[in-house]
């Protein structure tokens, strides 16, 4: 097997919430484990998400968790999820619903290097970048 990269997303207790938002985004099989499920001790944590994996038709995998106890939640700009293609009713379909109930910074539309493109950050609080490319030939 090949190696991979996939974004793992920090959360500060929804974690949940937000990993059912982004199958309901992208859909896919998403599966949740909670610290109670390992026997982590606290049961304020029990039902907290110590893991979560999104794999979707597409061949996204987007992993995402509830901080661990102890660990301060400490949410910064120094990454962007991106997602593109050619597809752009899908894309676009994508945009509608992260951009939904979040902020946009860069709306979704042609840019100078001739692709469609926009930047928003959904509701969780997460920065996500779509790009439509256009198709090659």
């Amino acid at each position: 097997m090949a190696s991979v990269l996939n974004p793992y997303l920090s959360f500060d207790g929804d974690a949940r919430q937000a990993m059912e938002f982004y199958k309901d985004v992208f859909g896919g099989e998403l599966r949740l484990n909670t610290y109670g499920d390992f026997g982590q001790p606290g049961a304020e944590n029990a039902d907290k998400i110590m893991h979560g994996m999104l794999r979707t038709t597409e061949g996204f995998t987007l992993m995402g968790a509830d901080m661990p106890p102890g660990m301060e939640h400490s949410p910064g700009n120094t990454f962007a999820v991106s997602v593109s293609g050619e597809d752009e009713s899908t894309l676009r379909g994508y945009w509608e619903k992260l951009s939904s109930g979040g902020s946009v910074s860069v709306p979704l539309e042609k840019q100078m290097w001739g692709d469609v493109f926009g930047m928003c950050t959904d509701r969780f609080g997460i920065p996500w970048m779509v790009d439509i490319s256009r198709p090659e030939g």
